[in-house]
């Protein structure tokens, strides 16, 4: 099956949708699914806007609403993970995951608005439950999304190109503090055919090679792809080729392991602020194996009536924007999901949104007003998360990346030929296509220069199966480093660019030149 994948949306539907059709019209055949890798922002409505982590002047409604509200729907199934400029309080409302819109749906996170200064960062943070309980997971895996790079993963790529282009990681690349944490634990655990990543703005791969558990087995390896964001001449998108069983049905189903996983973790759910850890095999804890045994997905096919289908049973929960009626009043409500409630009925697992509620209502957990800035205390609903994801205050500053403590006395000035962003696009006809490409990005075979590479990448930890000069594949079989760079279509710079104050500036004048080199 042909598969997609996004780095950060940033609400940019419509764009990546086109981007896609050319590329179906370009390609060999259609697109199967697209993944997207986080900073989705399925922004509905005004209040959705003021729960995105970023400064108020970069909270722009984009075009996701108009896919909530049915005017549009999207092209090719979606998946999308959350990121850390998110509609937080949307999200909140799918603790386990569901349809944010007909075809388009997310994988699950939880947290309990208002927020506040310190709870609107802390929603995004991973929590060390979410890690536990993928690490039960024992059966093999083909796909893993996480936002964030997996730590030490840039050892296993071309990193003296990594740093070329981005030369403020050399800190934390020589540190080894660039990158999540419990991505990297979970990297190691889960050993997953594929690893797709975004978050640092920048094309990256890398094949990670692993040791093999026991002498008897052969040792697997992890192809990773990190993608930059939806921005023009930027490296958002690839389509890969991933093997694929041809008589699978084409919809979405659930997975007994998972499912039977939630079911004995039920009782770890934590919604107060009391820290705590995972149970471990220490002798301080009766139970500390979660994995799915055969008995357990027995138990969930019975509670399923034997159908794994996810229903399509998206349904409106919040007003929709609407251009001609801006309602930047709207207030902002703590609301439970259908799709939510009719999951963890069928499951018989905890609502964690009723029980946020209910935990509101008595001991005022989630805080009182979502104007109580100066808050300092972490009601988020959940336990506190030992791996924290929030990278506003890494030692080495990414200007490509929105600064939670940006400076607001200043408005960005912003003077282009071309249309706004905001505005509904349109399908590029084939006559076109070279317009539409030189004004935004395109899709690129991985290029020869982020392959697994001897001179790039000597130090670097290699598996003993692994030789450093082994290209890096990704599903289609063909050799990358005799690969050459391959656009859509003739690039050009346009007539009259954008003048964008301070980083800014020094972003797009990166681009132009890495399009001359």
């Amino acid at each position: 099956m042909r598969v997609a994948v996004a780095g950060c949306c940033h609400g940019e539907l419509d764009k990546i949708y086109e981007t896609l059709a050319l590329a179906e019209r370009r390609g060999p055949g259609p697109i199967d699914l697209l993944l997207c890798c986080g900073d989705f922002q399925a922004v509905r409505n005004e209040a959705d806007l003021r729960c995105m982590a970023v400064p108020p002047k970069y909270r722009h409604m984009q075009t996701f609403y108009r896919y909530y509200s049915g005017e549009k729907k999207a092209p090719v199934l979606t998946i999308f993970i959350g990121g850390n400029h998110e509609a937080s309080n949307h999200l909140q409302e799918l603790p386990y995951g569901g349809w944010v819109a007909p075809n388009i749906y997310y994988l699950g996170h939880f947290e309990c608005p208002p927020y506040n200064a310190a709870t609107i960062r802390s929603i995004y943070h991973v929590r060390n439950i979410e890690v536990y309980k993928l690490k039960q997971l024992k059966q093999p895996m083909d796909i893993f999304l996480s936002h964030d790079w997996p730590r030490s993963i840039y050892h296993y790529g071309n990193k003296k190109q990594l740093l070329k282009t981005k030369s403020f990681f050399r800190q934390e690349v020589e540190n080894n503090t660039l990158g999540s944490p419990a991505a990297s634990e979970l990297l190691e655990h889960l050993k997953p055919t594929y690893w797709f990543s975004a978050h640092l703005h920048v094309k990256f791969a890398a094949l990670m090679q692993h040791q093999a558990k026991d002498k008897g087995q052969s040792a697997k390896a992890t192809k990773f792809l990190a993608l930059d964001k939806c921005l023009p001449h930027r490296d958002f998108l690839q389509v890969i080729e991933i093997e694929h069983d041809p008589s699978a049905p084409d919809y979405l189903e659930y997975d007994t392991e998972w499912l039977a996983i939630l079911r004995a973790t039920n009782d770890l759910i934590n919604v107060s602020e009391r820290l705590w850890n995972m149970p471990e095999n220490n002798g301080l804890h009766t139970r500390w194996d979660y994995s799915a045994t055969k008995e357990a997905m027995n138990e969930v096919l019975e509670k399923l009536n034997h159908d794994l289908k996810v229903p399509c049973n998206f349904s409106v929960t919040a007003a929709c924007y609407d251009p001609s009626k801006p309602q930047t009043q709207m207030q902002l409500v703590h609301r439970i999901s259908p799709q939510t409630t009719e999951f963890c009925a069928q499951l018989g697992i905890t609502d964690i949104n009723i029980r946020l509620q209910k935990a509101k209502e008595e001991q005022h957990v989630c805080g009182d007003s979502e104007e109580q800035d100066d808050v300092e205390s972490n009601d988020s609903g959940e336990d506190p998360s030992e791996y924290n994801t929030d990278t506003s205050a890494l030692s080495s500053i990414n200007p490509d990346e929105i600064m939670l403590d940006e400076e607001e006395e200043y408005d960005d000035s912003i003077v282009s030929a071309h249309s706004d962003m905001n505005t509904p696009s349109v399908e590029p006809s084939s006559d076109q296509a070279s317009d539409f490409s030189a004004s935004f990005s395109d899709i690129r075979i991985l290029p020869s220069s982020m392959t697994v590479s001897s001179d790039d990448t000597s130090g670097s930890p290699v598996g003993k199966e692994g030789n450093r000069g082994d290209p890096v594949e990704l599903g289609d079989g063909k050799d990358l480093t005799k690969v050459p760079l391959k656009r859509l279509s003739d690039e050009h710079e346009p007539e009259q660019r954008k003048k964008i104050k301070r980083r800014n500036q020094a972003i797009y004048a990166a681009v132009d030149n890495d399009d001359t080199a």
